[in-house]
């Protein structure tokens, strides 16, 4: 979020006649409503508000307009607001659980020789795990592996609390200090396990590799696939 001469721009918190989603990927309504009850709205209300974007061709409106018509900020509690976000009960934006990893990062190049020699092809993946010699580390969130299920034995650490797994005491950096096997890294279409890579290796742990193509690859080559534990 942007103030500059009167000018606001909210990016995917303040919307007009709504606000972002806080369904996915760690979001938090309460911190959401933290963010817009005590910073946004307290500004004047003929602060202009620009969004990131709109799917009513909108392009404008005013702190004071969102405060009268918007629906979602006619609440009086975190808890209220909470409530009401919670109970949208919206389908996944498409490529959402790739975008926003993506969009924390500078990115990544596919072609890029260094990553190209740390990616498994889900087939070679797949032997691995038959002859047991692959340690697999899941990067999803919880929504998405309880959806569509974890490749057998894997080890969970979300993308979002990645560099705290590979810090000294970290789950990750126990398990390749102790492990034989280097870890193999997976997500949904494998953009994260991608950008993992390079957080791994900056902690020490550069013999990781990542599953090209994630748990959509894993399936089509006939990958087990089970319900969650955690």
């Amino acid at each position: 979020m942007f103030l500059s001469d009167g000018a606001l721009f909210t990016g995917d918190t303040l919307l007009i006649r709504g606000t972002g989603r806080t369904d996915f990927q760690n979001g938090d309504p309460r911190t959401a409503y933290e963010s817009i009850f005590g910073k946004l709205l307290t500004l004047p209300d003929e602060t202009l508000v620009y969004p990131a974007h709109d799917y009513k061709g909108e392009t404008v409106s005013t702190i004071g307009e969102e405060k009268a018509y918007n629906p979602r900020l006619q609440v009086s509690s975190a808890d209220q607001y909470a409530e009401i976000m919670n109970g949208l009960n919206l389908p996944d934006p498409k490529m959402m659980d790739e975008a926003v990893p993506a969009n924390l990062s500078i990115g990544y190049h596919p072609d890029d020789p260094e990553l190209h020699a740390h990616t498994i092809e889900a087939i070679e993946a797949l032997r691995r795990f038959e002859e047991d010699g692959a340690l697999f580390i899941d990067l999803r969130e919880a929504g998405e592996r309880t959806k569509t299920g974890v490749i057998p034995g894997s080890l969970h650490a979300s993308y979002g609390s990645l560099e705290e797994a590979v810090r000294p005491g970290g789950l990750l950096a126990a398990v390749a200090a102790q492990s034989r096997t280097p870890p193999l890294l997976y997500c949904a279409y494998g953009e994260r396990s991608a950008l993992a890579l390079k957080i791994l290796k900056d902690a020490g742990i550069g013999a990781a590799s990542h599953l090209a193509g994630g748990v959509e690859a894993w399936s089509k080559v006939g990958g087990p696939l089970i319900g969650p534990e955690d």
